[in-house]
């Protein structure tokens, strides 16, 4: 078992392309750590650092109290699962599972002990003797999975890997690999850019955005209090609600024409779909209310997504919103169940003080209210 601490590690490519912009966070031994972020953002390139398939340009990595800057990846007792899986085709699965072994000069005995043990846990046995063209994605992933786990490492480093499944599969592997890193206790860092994905997993949560940390923490306290709105419009599906606001539209938003605690003169105000009531009662006292036309329906199961524009929506859309955030003037509310109103219907959501959120007018920094 091993803690990883990342202290000010920065990746420059030539020509001056900063991918990594100078990350500072630790895992913990035995925590799980989920790397989430877009496309871009540098999160797989971070965890290629730390397995050492990539080149650190300043800063150090450190496993296990032992900084691994210099230290080739077979030496930094990693062990690492990618996206493809990348299982010999010829071989069978018991062949894929010891083939690190092998080279390695092990026992024959400890080989098939490890092996063995590992596709117990995997539910993998009766498989050991097939070619991965015999199996589904699954079951291949399982098998990647197995070849980790026999190497017994101190981190498993997780790249991408369910996103080659179907929606299904994804949700029973996801819940596979949360249960087997519990059972092991094994330090692991996982890559993902699905959110879902990352809030299920996760013990720390490290949201990135163009080669920068926007926010670490338990990914339930991320989802209650995003520190941007990057995160807030990136964490959660749908996305929270953000609209730039100036001075006078505070007094318009809020209910009794009161003000919000703490706001400056221009911020973005913050809610979250589920957050907000369809309603035909006056706007909360310190609350929020929106006047709303339904453009659109989204029926999803056990909840309903109501795509509404407000009356304020040509004085918002001359305000700059930062990237990825909803365009400015478009609402969505989450309503359980089925029910829902009609579209081009007039109708009323509002949300309480306790359920707003507040940011600078730039979107870097969280308003407490």
């Amino acid at each position: 078992m091993a803690n990883v601490t990342l202290r000010n590690v920065r990746k420059t490519y030539p020509g001056g392309v900063d991918a990594i912009k100078g990350i500072n966070f630790e895992v913990a031994d035995g925590q799980f750590c989920v790397l989430v972020g877009p496309s871009g953002c540098g999160k797989s390139t971070l965890l290629r650092m730390v397995a050492g398939l990539e080149t650190i340009t300043s800063g150090e990595i450190d496993i296990g109290g032992r900084v691994v800057n210099q230290i080739e990846p077979a030496d930094r007792d990693i062990a690492m699962v990618f996206q493809n899986y990348a299982l010999y085709p010829h071989m069978s699965v018991y062949n894929n599972m010891a083939y690190g072994l092998r080279n390695r000069g092990m026992a024959k005995p400890e080989i098939d002990k490890r092996v063995r043990e590992a596709a117990q846990i995997l539910e993998i046995v009766p498989m050991l003797d097939r070619k991965p063209r015999q199996l589904s994605g699954g079951q291949r992933q399982r098998v990647a999975m197995g070849r980790a786990i026999v190497r017994q490492p101190k981190v498993f480093l997780f790249d991408e890997p369910l996103s080659n499944l179907d929606a299904k599969l994804r949700i029973a592997m996801r819940v596979e690999i949360r249960k087997l890193q519990r059972r092991l206790k094994t330090t692991s860092i996982y890559v993902t850019h699905d959110q879902l994905e990352a809030m299920t997993l996760a013990d720390i949560l490290v949201v990135m955005n163009g080669g920068i940390v926007e926010q670490i923490g338990n990914p339930l306290d991320i989802y209650q209090k995003p520190a941007t709105t990057f995160v807030a419009s990136f964490i959660g599906a749908p996305p929270m609600n953000l609209t730039p606001l100036n001075a006078a539209e505070f007094a318009s938003r809020v209910g009794n024409g009161g003000t919000l605690p703490g706001a400056p003169s221009g911020a973005i105000l913050g809610v979250r779909p589920e957050d907000l009531t369809i309603t035909s009662e006056a706007t909360p006292a310190g609350g929020v209310g929106y006047d709303l036309t339904v453009e659109a329906i989204e029926r999803v199961g056990a909840e309903t997504f109501v795509y509404g524009a407000h009356a304020h929506q040509a004085e918002t859309a001359a305000v700059s919103a930062n990237p990825g955030e909803l365009p400015p003037g478009e609402i969505i509310v989450r309503v359980p169940g089925q029910a829902a109103p009609a579209i081009g219907q007039r109708i009323k959501a509002t949300a309480p003080l306790d359920k707003l959120h507040l940011f600078a007018a730039d979107g870097r920094s969280r308003i407490d209210l």
